[in-house]
């Protein structure tokens, strides 16, 4: 019997596959079985309702897209009373996508969705801090450990701590994450980009610039992932760019215990059942009995522990 379990943190999920948050919701229900799913990641929340950024909000550019959707939001009181009951008849794991603007408030809101039914929370500290000028929680060591230690102090409930590939300290963010009080890492967010229409020379995004997700977005995620892993004990939770079972092994390999599909479930609503078919029938050919042989299972003795340099090819 093959065994795609995987544990993050205390909770145990029956694959590694789940969605990223804001790529899916209750709609998808209709379209599978989504208890077949490792778990379920909601789309993230704010404590009051929010309308989102002006459109236009989503462009395809080259391989992937660029969204600027703003985290519309009903607010917790619906979330309470209408999201929450709905996944009460699944018995996979619900994760809960919080946001916002200052690290009280982010503690205020992890309190508030600390409930049964609830199994861990998910806290996008790539978002913007008031506090810092606008730049994001996850953009420094500093300001993430100050919102992460709230955010522990404010639940006993699991906490995932989403970070952004928009920052320079990968690994030392990742380090006061943990060193704060979370759970597991989801790596990473998407990356600040922008388009522009030649013809109207207009921004494509109403809100001139979003985030790039998709394919394009998938080697420096993946990259941020193998730095992470080696850098932190918690689990670390692959996120970018992945549509084919290639894909999901490629993060597994590189040190993630589970990964999040979101741009490609826009093609494909039900992309990830058929990735965890498919990661059963690649652990066959392979001759492996579960997932856990793959995590972290990169063969990389013989590369430098040095300082990596982009060189430009001749």
């Amino acid at each position: 019997m093959l065994d795609l379990s995987v544990n993050i943190g205390a909770l145990r999920l029956k694959n590694p596959i789940m969605p990223a948050s804001g790529t899916f919701s209750e709609d998808c229900a209709k379209l599978f079985d989504i208890d077949v799913l490792g778990a379920h990641v909601t789309k993230t929340i704010t404590r009051d309702i929010r309308g989102g950024n002006p459109t236009p909000r989503v462009c395809e550019v080259r391989g992937s897209m660029l969204n600027s959707i703003g985290i519309p939001s009903k607010g917790v009181d619906y979330f309470k009373t209408n999201v929450i009951p709905f996944y009460d008849q699944y018995q996979t794991p619900l994760v809960v996508s919080i946001s916002a603007g200052s690290a009280d408030e982010f503690a205020q809101i992890c309190e508030e969705v600390s409930v049964p039914g609830v199994a861990a929370i998910e806290v996008n500290i790539s978002c913007p801090n008031i506090e810092a000028d606008g730049k994001a929680f996850a953009m420094r060591p500093s300001t993430t450990e100050a919102v992460m230690r709230k955010l522990r102090a404010a639940t006993d409930l699991s906490l995932w701590a989403k970070l952004t590939p928009n920052t320079g300290e990968t690994t030392e963010v990742a380090q006061a994450a943990e060193g704060a009080g979370a759970d597991a890492l989801v790596v990473a967010n998407t990356m600040l980009s922008m388009a522009i229409d030649i013809h109207t020379r207009k921004p494509k995004l109403g809100n001139l610039m979003g985030g790039l997700s998709g394919p394009a977005l998938k080697p420096i995620a993946l990259r941020m992932v193998y730095q992470c892993a080696k850098a932190v004990s918690i689990p670390v939770i692959g996120c970018g760019g992945i549509a084919t079972v290639e894909d999901v092994v490629e993060y597994l390999i590189a040190g993630a215990s589970a990964v999040q599909v979101g741009t490609a479930t826009f093609i494909s609503p039900t992309v990830m059942v058929r990735l965890i078919s498919e990661l059963e029938a690649f652990l066959r050919t392979e001759g492996l009995s579960s997932v856990s042989e793959l995590i972290g299972s990169i063969r990389d003795e013989e590369a430098s522990d040095g300082v990596f340099f982009a060189e430009a090819a001749e």
